[in-house]
């Protein structure tokens, strides 16, 4: 699992996950986005419904009917009804789902309010079996990698 930290400094993020999702749908992947905040998660849509005037992103709510059908599914729990290989935990709140992570990649994204628990979860995954781990910041208003493990 590649789990990628990003750090809110500029942008918020239900302006940075439909960026991030419409380059996960390009390299073929489902995506279910996670956060605990349902007002959140209503900007996210609307960011992914209105990403740029020739496009939008089709997305829906775990709760809705035929969830599973949903390239984005956003969610308040990590429960891929859509089959998503890719996880955006929106929130900056980190959580693993049931079992075995069914994950190739999960993009944890965080901002100053959140940074000690990124920390703490740098930490906490450090020397995991199958796991590796980026750290990216914004500068300048370009992502820049800052570190890997």
């Amino acid at each position: 699992m590649r789990v990628m930290f990003y750090q809110l400094s500029r942008d918020p993020a239900h302006a940075v996950v439909p960026l991030l999702a419409k380059k996960s749908l390009e390299a073929g992947a489902r995506v279910l986005v996670v956060s605990g905040e349902e007002r959140q998660r209503a900007e996210i849509s609307r960011g992914l419904w209105t990403l740029s005037p020739q496009s939008f992103l089709a997305n829906g709510e775990a709760s809705d009917p035929h969830a599973e059908r949903q390239p984005i599914l956003l969610s308040g729990e990590v429960a891929p009804a859509n089959g998503a290989r890719f996880l955006f935990l929106a929130d900056g709140h980190w959580r693993e789902g049931e079992g075995e992570a069914p994950f190739e990649r999960v993009f944890y994204l965080f901002d100053n309010d959140t940074l000690q628990e990124a920390r703490q979860v740098w930490k906490d995954l450090r020397g995991r079996d199958g796991v590796t781990k980026e750290y990216w910041a914004q500068e300048d208003g370009r992502w820049a990698k800052k570190a890997s493990e």
